[in-house]
């Protein structure tokens, strides 16, 4: 069966996390309630702020996007490779190898705006608290989660744009879990050295860059907060803390990875594991735990099912 560029490979196999039987079911058992734990603690975040009219701020539109974008990040990747543990034969087509890595650098870029624009929103609600509402209306929040997935996509397709054209007609396994450009590119037939150079340049770079402008700018948050009043500084701290932790936890992987993007171990599929299983889950708790209004607005849903169930319980 030809590829899409007409190449004789037909399928994938996907080597996976090995180890014994009893250690793949404990694989098994723990990314499926790692899994479970993103689904339900982000979509969590996304109704709360639906539900809590207190939390119908540009802050919170943005974090419940970010939910939402981990989710599906997770989601490309994770159900995969729960059931993929328990079999001999990994395999995947061709063509469902190139879509997953396409969603995969779509979402990842997505995050990497998104987490931009909570950097700006950050800026402006600390540095220009007059003008926040003004420069953060509902329309330019809007605009920015639009370019957010927009830049995501052309992120992707231009990858995508440079791989589907190589030739693919011997070796067809890939020492990972998931689909990716670097370990894809390994695999052809041709010299791939300026398409290595397109990856690196177009996820390594972007990823480094985009990590070191975001410290940048709590940097400079803080500072300006600092030269106006140091009393201030731990409150901005306070507030920032969820995101830097946030940046910090997404980012060192996806560095690792696209940095060296064609490593000879097999280190970088557990930075994988990391970016797609371990950060999803751990970002709801990490914004439950460190954000005031999150607990509040916890609280205010609990008291509110309590009350509906006394009243049900009085009127029936």
């Amino acid at each position: 069966m030809d590829g899409l560029n007409g190449s004789v490979v037909s399928e994938f196999v996907l080597l996976g996390l090995s180890g014994s039987w009893e250690t793949k079911v404990i694989f098994t058992l723990t990314f499926s309630l790692l899994y479970l734990g993103i689904i339900l603690g982000n979509l969590f975040i996304v109704f709360l702020v639906i539900a809590d009219s207190h939390l119908h701020s540009p802050m919170y539109f943005l974090l419940a996007n970010l939910s939402f974008n981990d989710v599906g990040l997770s989601s490309t990747t994770v159900p995969r490779m729960i059931s993929d543990l328990l079999k001999e034969h990994r395999a995947i087509s061709f063509q469902s190898c190139m879509i997953q890595t396409c969603f995969i650098h779509a979402l990842g870029g997505t995050e990497m705006v998104l987490l931009i624009t909570m950097a700006f929103d950050r800026y402006a609600a600390i540095c220009k608290p007059l003008h926040y509402l003004t420069i953060m209306s509902p329309k330019t929040c809007v605009l920015l989660i639009v370019m957010s997935w927009v830049m995501g996509v052309i992120h992707a397709m231009a990858q995508f744009s440079f791989v589907i054209n190589l030739p693919f007609c011997g070796p067809n396994e890939i020492d990972s879990f998931c689909c990716d450009f670097p370990r894809i590119i390994q695999l052809a037939c041709s010299d791939a050295a300026k398409f290595e150079f397109v990856i690196t340049a177009n996820s390594g770079l972007i990823t480094i860059g985009t990590f070191f402008l975001l410290l940048l700018s709590y940097v400079f948050i803080l500072v300006t907060v600092w030269k106006r009043s140091s009393g201030d500084l731990s409150k901005a701290l306070g507030t920032l803390s969820a995101h830097m932790t946030v940046v910090v936890l997404f980012f060192t992987p996806c560095i690792f990875i696209y940095l060296w993007p064609f490593p000879t171990s097999s280190v970088d599929k557990y930075m994988f594991i990391v970016d797609f299983a371990i950060t999803p889950a751990l970002n709801p708790v990490i914004y439950t735990l460190r954000n005031k209004d999150i607990k509040l607005a916890i609280q205010r849903l609990s008291k509110r099912g309590h009350h509906d169930r006394f009243c049900r319980l009085v009127y029936c």
